[in-house]
């Protein structure tokens, strides 16, 4: 089916090679409509698996008796072992093909979500959101090599902020569903719809996404694989975005794994549902996003990177009172400039890397979810010591390590 796989064979090959290689898709083309919808949906899917279970951490902790923290590891456990399996997957995409790729992770992954809230045990629901990291991996390991393969460099910033709104969406819609049916529904069949949804986007994208025009096969050679990562590290930019996926998402994850619980308690008291709602302030980052993206292409990547630090670290002292319209303007920013510092330095990844950018990309995301993963359960400690000014303080140190990895990487760019 056209869309589904884009494996090339060696005729095809040897004739490709003697012909010019096609256009990039650039902005108002068919073509860069069908990739940015279909990465979009993509994004849509993958990131409602991850965390269409985060709005229910409370829910599992009264269900199951576990504490916020072991809670915490339903998130955890899926964004660890999709850090670990985003470089395997990046390497088969080298073999088999972006799309083909990109089609059977999202697929499976949301497949598995069908049939994940009848798991009888926690253990046996840790043990299928571990599965369902691994198969996760493969759309945001090659998603952003795919996009830098197939779209124009000039229109790559517009297309790369569409595909980061997506996943921003996806998280959004995957947590939203889950704590506004739990009003009407079992939490068992609330995560029910929210798979379904997701499973519905990930049928739409294996329909809808354009073959590869750039991608050409290559033989998976791990010994090669090495050096092409190995490569990636000596580059003091490429570490420096690498080292900053780590930090910010770490501490985006941890702000949100623990918010819904400050929210149900004193001096709020809300119930779920409104505190659920919380999710909402998404939004900003489906926009920040975008624009980020535009504006990188504009005004350059460093500006617009500095200014989402500058919205990150006033978001996260404004939510420190317990007065909750500072605590959503607080948490709007955060959300909002996380969000656009992701979309600036995934852009800048695959901008950076001309060679091996499926190596790239995949260095860049396991930072970021071993982030999502590590930082994110071990601030369960800082909320359990000091409730949120301790998740406050733990996630203001990580911040201070962003600001110093921005200002190193703005100064070796420009020297």
């Amino acid at each position: 089916m056209p869309g589904t796989v884009d494996t090339v064979n060696a005729t095809d090959t040897s004739t490709a090679r003697c012909l010019p290689a096609p256009a990039g898709h650039r902005v108002g083309e068919r073509g860069y409509k069908r990739a940015t919808l279909a990465l979009f949906a993509a994004g849509l899917a993958t990131f409602m698996t991850l965390y269409y279970v985060q709005g229910l951490l409370p829910v599992f902790s009264e269900h199951y008796g576990v504490s916020p923290a072991t809670s915490a590891l339903a998130v955890s456990v899926a964004t660890g072992l999709l850090a670990l399996a985003i470089v395997p997957a990046s390497v088969l995409s080298e073999r088999y093909g972006r799309v083909r790729v990109m089609t059977i992770s999202a697929v499976s992954a949301t497949l598995l979500g069908v049939i994940l809230p009848w798991a009888p045990t926690f253990e046996v629901l840790l043990a299928g959101r571990a599965l369902q990291g691994l198969l996760c991996a493969g759309v945001p390991a090659v998603a952003m090599a795919y996009l830098a393969e197939e779209i124009d460099a000039r229109s790559l910033g517009t297309a790369m902020g569409t595909y980061v709104a997506g996943t921003t969406i996806g998280g959004l819609v995957g947590r939203m569903i889950p704590t506004l049916a739990i009003d009407i529904t079992d939490w068992q069949w609330a995560l029910e719809i929210a798979s379904l949804v997701a499973l519905l986007f990930a049928v739409w994208f294996a329909r809808q996404v354009p073959a590869s025009r750039q991608f050409e096969p290559k033989p998976v050679a791990p010994s090669q694989t090495l050096r092409n990562l190995a490569a990636h590290l000596r580059d003091t930019p490429l570490l420096c975005l690498f080292g900053l996926a780590f930090v910010l998402m770490g501490g985006f994850v941890t702000v949100y794994n623990f918010l819904g619980y400050r929210l149900i308690a004193s001096p709020f008291d809300l119930p779920a549902t409104l505190a659920g709602l919380v999710f909402l302030l998404y939004l900003a980052g489906t926009v920040s996003s975008a624009t980020a993206g535009r504006m990188s292409d504009s005004l350059g990547r460093g500006r617009v990177l500095v200014g989402a630090m500058i919205l990150m670290v006033g978001g996260l002292a404004l939510s420190l009172p317990d007065w909750l319209p500072t605590v959503l303007v607080g948490i709007l920013l955060f959300t909002a400039g996380f969000f656009a510092a992701h979309s600036v330095a995934s852009g800048w990844v695959s901008a950076r890397a001309i060679t091996h950018r499926a190596e790239a990309s995949s260095l860049y995301l396991l930072g970021y979810y071993l982030g999502s993963s590590v930082v994110g359960a071990l601030g369960g400690v800082a909320f359990t010591l000091g409730g949120w000014i301790g998740v406050a303080g733990y996630v203001g140190a990580f911040m201070v390590a962003a600001v110093v990895l921005t200002w190193i990487l703005v100064r070796t760019t420009h020297r």
